[in-house]
């Protein structure tokens, strides 16, 4: 008996290694490992419904401990908590007044809970002091041999201080990090046109490298997203339009940012041709993170004021289930709840509450109530 047990664990043990995925960061720490992989278990069964800076504040309210829009229409907080730490890290707040000492307090909250947090960097342009929305071409400034490489090198010292802070005793929180997003776009200073595409590759490699082999920061997943309107909807964007992909050695994740094809107004395609093109593009991020043995993510999305009262079933669900094996994305996050005008996800009252409340209860989609520890070998989701 003891022998066929052994044969039974070594087994296992083979079949784990040969489906585990292996960070970017050579020396990510165990619980950061586990969370790769089980994003990858995530999304072979269904996909996590994340919300942009959720505990923070939404319609109505702000900094309120224990609140959130999607908890109080949902049930749950959402599975994926996301941040940002633009404009710059020397302030106290980052782009939308969030403090950043609150913010580590919540991202703690959030890992104690159970759910995962990803951040994004809407860093200001250190050449003009301008919003990350300044154009001026500022990227050849920041790399070592420019103008304002210290500069740049004191924001990411400062990031190292806020990453390292983020621990729960002894066990450091994995973090998906999301830097220099939408590139090939050129609406940011990092964006295409702005910079050329050999600088955005070494910004994004200096980036990970910085905080990966100089700060010694190992509990960081690092997700790389182009913006869908740039992209023609076919193979050509594997080749072609796969623009500033810094290598398979500094991604883990592939994700990509999509609003124009789920119900934005004014747009040059009816709904018909945007969900066609919603499920092409899942379809496709899917494809070549698999090709690339990485995690697939629609790493931003959402209908400004949630305007459809089915959005979330009909928009969001639908073409994902439609899609079966064609589409496994490991989550999918709406921005934020500003106010009754800007906002990503229902709040109290909202049209929309009860078709959230039937989202959240199809199998296909994990809150944060439906995590086990995604921070543990193999123990991804309670079966809802």
């Amino acid at each position: 008996m003891r022998i066929i047990l052994l044969l039974l664990l070594t087994t296992l043990s083979i079949n784990y290694k040969i489906i585990a995925q292996t960070p970017a960061d050579a020396s990510a720490t165990a619980k950061t490992t586990h969370l790769y992989n089980n994003l990858k278990t995530i999304a072979a069964q269904g996909f996590m419904l994340g919300h942009q800076d959720d505990q923070a504040y939404g319609v109505g309210w702000k900094a309120q401990s224990g609140r959130s829009d999607v908890l109080e229409t949902a049930g749950s907080y959402p599975a994926v908590h996301g941040w940002d730490i633009g404009k710059r890290l020397v302030y106290d707040f980052n782009i939308d007044t969030v403090r950043f000492d609150h913010m580590v307090q919540w991202m703690k909250d959030a890992y104690r809970r159970g759910g995962i947090n990803t951040i994004s960097w809407h860093l200001d342009n250190l050449t003009t002091g301008g919003d990350s929305w300044d154009k001026t071409s500022s990227v050849k400034d920041i790399l070592p041999g420019g103008s304002k490489h210290l500069l740049f090198i004191q924001e990411l010292d400062l990031l190292a201080i806020l990453l390292d802070n983020l621990r729960v005793g002894f066990s450091k929180i994995p973090v998906i990090f999301r830097p220099w997003h939408e590139h090939n776009g050129g609406w940011f200073w990092w964006g295409k046109g702005n910079c050329n595409e050999e600088d955005y590759i070494k910004l994004f490699r200096f980036t990970v490298e910085y905080l990966r082999d100089k700060k010694k920061i190992h509990h960081l997943l690092y997700a790389f997203s182009p913006d869908r309107s740039q992209w023609i909807l076919d193979q050509s964007a594997k080749q072609n339009d796969f623009y500033g992909y810094p290598g398979d050695d500094y991604v883990d994740i592939i994700g990509i940012d999509n609003y124009g094809d789920v119900g934005r107004v004014g747009g040059p395609n009816t709904r018909e041709q945007q969900a066609e093109n919603f499920a092409l593009s899942l379809k496709l991020i899917t494809e070549i993170a698999r090709d690339k043995n990485k995690v697939a993510a629609l790493t931003e999305t959402g209908l400004e004021s949630v305007t459809e009262t089915e959005w979330f079933t009909e928009t969001l669900l639908k073409p994902i289930q439609e899609g079966g094996t064609e589409i496994e994305i490991a989550w999918a996050l709406v921005w934020r709840n500003y106010s009754t005008k800007h906002h990503y996800a229902p709040y109290s009252g909202h049209k929309s509450v009860s078709d959230f409340q039937k989202f959240e209860k199809n199998i296909k989609t994990f809150f944060e109530k439906d995590l086990r520890n995604p921070y543990k070998r193999n123990k991804a989701l309670v079966k809802k």
